[in-house]
């Protein structure tokens, strides 16, 4: 399955700097280059550092990662749903994602003016205004489809399954400058505005800074600043737990491959991912653990020490489950 994520926020928040960030953050991959399709879509590699040893133990130069596709959403101001700004043009873009990136702004900047052109003065306070102002718009749009609905299903009853705008899962990504990073009072604060939903901390400017950096580097240069994570892994980190996915792995001389199934997805269905015959036809999957993998060294090893395991239809998946599936079509 590949994950589609929509990044939207009001004007002057870091939005664009942080999807330019994240998109490039994925040329990094080796063998997978940054692809861009149109302006305002990326999509790329989501990092996994067990694709790189499982590559260098099968000895195969062929490493595809899963993938993640950003849609950044512009044109987002109060009357959005409305057609004040690009409006809903760009609305319609959020209904083929599966989640909802907001980009927050949690910032003090004199040089960059607030959307409303208030001045900055209570950040969480501000965050939360800010906040509303997309939901409302969202919730505005989803009244608009709603109405057209009704009015066709008046012509037609046929039932249509729309994929409602506030329906979707949101992560609220929060643009903070470089003492908000770690300053665990204001986090909290902003985290309490959102809860139960995911929300993550970032600054765009160091971000951007990183535009080129190798992974080590990247690493270092965060950690200089107390953080652990780029806003891309964190951002995928997030994804996976808000929509319950997880990876599992396919590895051999041919190719190291990550896929992205669902949290509870059987050995059946996760074949069929790679191929629907493969789920048609499936007869077993040899499964080990990639922990078991890289720690004994290879196959042979793992073999041995009796970790290699033989599983049927009813298997339920597990993230970082190395697997090779037995089919017959």
């Amino acid at each position: 399955m590949n994950l589609k994520i929509g990044i939207v926020g009001l004007p002057n928040v870091g939005k664009s700097t942080l999807f330019n960030a994240l998109t490039n953050a994925g040329a990094l991959a080796a063998n997978y280059p940054f692809a861009t399709i149109e302006p305002n879509v990326g999509i790329v590699p989501v990092p996994d550092e067990r694709l790189d040893v499982l590559a260098k133990m099968y000895e195969t130069e062929k490493v595809v990662p899963a993938t993640v596709e950003f849609v950044d959403i512009a044109g987002l101001v109060a009357g959005a749903s409305k057609g004040e700004g690009l409006g809903n043009k760009f609305l319609a873009h959020i209904r083929e994602c599966q989640a909802i990136c907001h980009v927050v702004r949690a910032f003090k900047d004199d040089d960059i003016v607030r959307a409303d052109n208030k001045i900055e003065e209570d950040i969480v306070g501000q965050a939360k205004d800010d906040i509303d102002i997309i939901n409302l718009e969202l919730q505005l749009a989803d009244d608009e489809t709603k109405e057209k609905i009704a009015a066709k299903r008046k012509k037609d009853p046929a039932d249509e399954n729309i994929p409602y705008l506030t329906d979707k899962p949101v992560i609220y990504m929060f643009n903070v400058d470089e003492n908000g990073l770690t300053d665990e009072n204001l986090k909290s604060k902003l985290k309490a505005l959102v809860s139960p939903a995911q929300a993550i901390f970032v600054n765009a400017k160091l971000e951007e800074e990183m535009s080129g950096m190798n992974r080590a580097e990247r690493k270092e240069f965060l950690e200089s600043y107390g953080v652990k994570n780029d806003a891309l892994g964190e951002l995928i980190k997030a994804a996976y737990e808000t929509l319950g996915l997880q990876s599992f792995l396919t590895a051999g001389k041919k190719e190291v491959r990550a896929w992205t199934i669902k949290q509870g997805a059987t050995a059946p269905e996760a074949a069929g991912t790679i191929h629907t015959d493969f789920e048609r036809g499936f007869i077993a999957a040899q499964v080990c653990k990639y922990e078991d993998l890289s720690n004994l060294g290879g196959e042979k090893a793992v073999r041995e020490a009796g970790l290699m395991r033989t599983e049927g239809k009813t298997y339920v998946m597990q993230d970082g489950d190395v697997v090779e599936f037995k089919f017959n079509v």
